[in-house]
């Protein structure tokens, strides 16, 4: 039972990490703001909700292994907050910045039409 609780966290950890670096890489690569801002905010709330679950995970598995009833489920309200926050806190800040840059006349970059075959 252990062992599993604690393959299940830290396949959670390694994919929140995973997600976080994709995201990082894809603040660097995107080509303009918007894409920017999708594609942090996105892997922002996947990456933090998967660290979060397994380190939920790993609360569970310290409460069994150490016999104790309050510590645990202490540590799981605190994360499960945080992750209640985060979940609200991430999206509404990332509409807010868009809806900003969209008003103060930032227009996202489009990419040109491909050549009509037809027009010859």
């Amino acid at each position: 039972m252990l062992a599993l609780i604690d393959i299940l966290s830290w396949l959670c950890l390694l994919t929140g990490a995973i997600f976080s670096v994709i995201g990082g890489i894809g603040l660097v690569r995107f080509p303009d703001f918007y894409a920017r801002l999708h594609g942090g905010g996105i892997t922002d709330t996947m990456g933090a909700g998967m660290i979060i679950l397994g380190l939920l995970f790993q609360a569970f598995q310290s409460g069994i292994a150490t016999a104790t009833t309050t510590t645990p489920w202490l540590v799981a309200a605190k994360l499960l907050m945080v992750l209640f926050f985060l979940s609200i806190t991430s999206p509404s800040s990332c509409h807010a910045l868009a809806q900003a840059a969209w008003h103060d006349g930032l227009k996202p970059q489009l990419t040109d039409s491909p050549e009509d075959p037809n027009d010859g």
